[in-house]
């Protein structure tokens, strides 16, 4: 079994490396579907421009959206983080409320993720997903087209 240079070391048991034809790249397939972490910015940049931020959301479930259609399961912290920071009454974006929930929960989704995918530009909290997916051994992925589909 072969793995690329890009996936981490235990990822390499679920990987197949197969070969369509001589004149096109490899191929990785993969037998079990992932739950991986769509990791973007979200406020970086944006001066906390709502349209800015929408855009950002948009960009992250466009490709989750991606992932799902790989086969695999995508999640991303703000669909578990936005309707509780709201519930709990936060009253603008970066405020303790707000504070308290936001990163911390993405950090607790990756305990239950295989994976996590970075994307996008510059974002602290997207790089903490991807320092702390590592740090548990989590398989990263730095762009969609790394990411293996299911073999059917």
């Amino acid at each position: 079994m072969l793995c690329y240079s890009e996936f981490h070391y235990f990822s390499c048991r679920l990987v197949i490396k197969t070969k369509i034809n001589k004149n096109l790249p490899s191929i990785s397939t993969m037998k079990k579907s992932l739950m991986i972490l769509v990791a973007g910015p979200y406020r970086s940049g944006t001066n906390d421009d709502p349209a800015l931020i929408n855009a950002n959301v948009k960009h992250m479930t466009d490709t989750a959206l991606a992932v799902y259609r790989l086969g695999h399961m995508p999640v991303m912290g703000e669909w578990f983080a936005l309707p509780l920071i709201e519930a709990a009454g936060s009253k603008e974006i970066g405020d303790e409320t707000f504070n308290e929930i936001f990163h911390p929960i993405a950090v607790k989704l990756i305990d239950h993720c295989d994976a996590v995918l970075r994307i996008g530009g510059a974002s602290a909290g997207a790089d903490e997903m991807v320092a702390v997916g590592l740090a548990k051994q989590k398989e990263i992925f730095y762009n969609l087209d790394n990411v293996p589909g299911i073999e059917l």
